[in-house]
């Protein structure tokens, strides 16, 4: 060796030397590092636009309602529903008018018609007809029977004179069972229409058992009873 010593090595400088070379490496790792990651975000990044781009295409063909539409428009069809609902038209009156009237016969009336209506479409109440006893503002209902009642100024009853034993004629009283309209026509107050009325309630009821039965027939109250009592019978 000729006795020469080998150089001297600086220990510092061999560190600091290596120290940079694992540094430079570490600096090129984490540069491809950075890289990879930019492509990955460019990528996923590139996804969500497209994702985002076509379903703001499809949401803009689709016709969203309002928040309020629930609010506005339930309320506004309910409205229109019972604006259109169809309305019940009130069936018209029948009505049967006779007694001492023009034209006596069923008529059709509207709804809320009164008495004085009926009178004159049947053509107006008779000349001897009694409206004094008729209230013309009474209303009429359906399927009524209005009877107009004539005047009560009819003949007295022909005076039968009957044999006695003192030879002085009596007045004989008219049998309701048995008298014919016209014999019951002659008493005071009855008319045809009475007259008939009292026919019809003797068929329908048999002979009357009283004179006060006769109170019975519609028509006939107690002070138009009073004046035929006197005059009427049941034997």
């Amino acid at each position: 060796m000729d006795g020469v010593l080998p150089p001297f090595v600086d220990i510092d400088e061999v560190r600091a030397e290596i120290r940079e070379q694992v540094q430079a490496q570490l600096r090129k790792q984490y540069r491809a590092y950075a890289i990879a990651l930019a492509l990955v975000c460019l990528v996923v990044g590139g996804a969500i636009v497209a994702a985002t781009t076509r379903e703001e295409a499809q949401s803009s063909s689709v016709l969203t309602p309002p928040p309020y539409w629930g609010e506005m428009c339930v309320p506004a069809a309910r409205v229109e529903e019972i604006v259109v609902a169809p309305t019940v038209t009130p069936r018209p009156l029948r009505v049967y008018v006779s007694g001492a009237v023009a034209h006596p016969g069923v008529v059709t009336l509207p709804v809320n018609s009164l008495l004085a209506d009926a009178l004159d479409a049947v053509g107006g109440a008779a000349g001897d007809a009694d409206l004094d006893n008729v209230n013309l503002a009474a209303p009429l209902v359906d399927n009524q029977h209005v009877i107009v009642p004539r005047s009560t100024a009819t003949p007295q009853p022909t005076v039968k004179p009957a044999p006695t034993v003192t030879g002085v004629p009596v007045v004989m009283p008219v049998n309701i069972n048995t008298a014919t309209a016209a014999e019951l026509e002659m008493l005071p107050h009855i008319g045809p229409a009475l007259a008939q009325r009292i026919i019809a309630y003797r068929e329908a009821n048999g002979p009357f058992e009283r004179i006060e039965d006769l109170q019975n027939v519609e028509g006939i109250g107690e002070t138009r009873y009073k004046d035929l009592a006197p005059l009427i019978t049941v034997e």
